[in-house]
This record gives structure tokens, sequence and C-alpha cells, in this order.
């Protein structure tokens, strides 16, 4: 994955800031095929010039605080890839320790049960950028995101379920909220 960063120079014209991959990766060992990448994030009032250095490494939280934002891309794994995890001793406990360890804020937000439903403060622009992938709510309703499909996420619980044989990539803006 590249991550392109523009900024301005000293003299105040436009430039490349950085060219490469996003610095915080996240790779849940205990369920392979999740992975996220924190691609981005903004203060609550961001100013121009900003600061060009990457902001991600520096996170205390993955869930914005209100006005700030967060820019992460998230790899679903496929329903194959969860089957495999499950037959060689999937433990939820390990999965619930080691994502609380790589992705504090976001982590706590996710419900002790292990079902995967969670709730943030925040309002999500969320894409499907590749593969398919439900969309729960609280009361069981669920709809089908495919690739190119869009959801505006205003703080609801919910979970997200790949039942398909392949992974699901989606990217996400989090903005705090009240």
């Amino acid at each position: 994955m590249r991550r392109i960063v523009t900024g301005h120079s000293p003299q105040g014209r436009s430039i490349f800031f950085s060219d490469g991959g996003p610095s915080r990766h996240i790779r849940i060992q205990a369920l392979p095929g999740l992975e996220q990448w924190e691609i981005w994030a903004t203060p609550p009032i961001p100013s121009f010039p900003g600061d060009p250095e990457d902001p991600t490494p520096r996170l205390n939280s993955l869930v914005p605080s209100p006005g700030e934002t967060r820019f992460r891309i998230v790899r679903f794994p496929s329903a194959l890839e969860r089957a495999r995890a499950e037959a060689s001793g999937f433990d939820p406990k390990a999965l619930a320790r080691e994502y609380l360890e790589k992705a504090p804020g976001l982590a706590e937000a996710h419900e002790p049960d292990g079902s995967g439903m969670h709730t943030t403060p925040t309002v999500d622009y969320g894409v499907v950028l590749s593969g398919r992938i439900w969309l729960e709510l609280d009361d069981g309703e669920k709809r089908l995101l495919e690739a190119g499909d869009c959801v505006i996420q205003n703080g609801t619980r919910h979970a997200w379920r790949n039942t398909f044989e392949e992974p699901c990539l989606m990217a996400f803006i989090m903005i705090g909220a009240r």
C-alpha cells in the first residue's frame, strides 16, 4: 500500500513530503488476514502549512476525539481464512488481547462477547474498495455492501461480517463526535 503526503516548502511552495507505505500497519496474528493500515490523522482544526510528519505512530487512541479524524484501510479476512483459523485453535480471548495492545481505543469499543459488535462516538465514512461484506446492526438487520458501495455510520452499534470466499478491503474516515 502506498501513501503520498503533500506539504509546503519553507518558501510556501507545494511539495511531495513523503511517498511510501503507511508507518502504522497492524497485523493481527490471532486472526490471520485481519489487518489495518493507519493512513493519517488530523487534530480538531488542522492548519496550513501543517506538520507533514506522520501523526499515526504517536496516536494513543485509534478513535478520534471530537473534531479529530482518522483515516484507515481495513482488510477483513475471507470466510475461508476465518474457518482455517478456527480449525487451528482460534482463541477469541487471544484476539481480544492482541487487538487491545495494537489498536488502543478501537479495541475497547468492541463488546467483550467476541460478537464483533462495537460502537464508537464517531461519524464514519466507509467505502468498499474490493470484495463484499455484510454490515449488521444491533437488531440483526443486515445490508450487503460491494465494491464501490459507501456507508455513513452515525455512531450506531454494528459489526462487519465477511461470509464470502474473498477478503474485503475497506477505507474508513472517522470523525470524532460529541
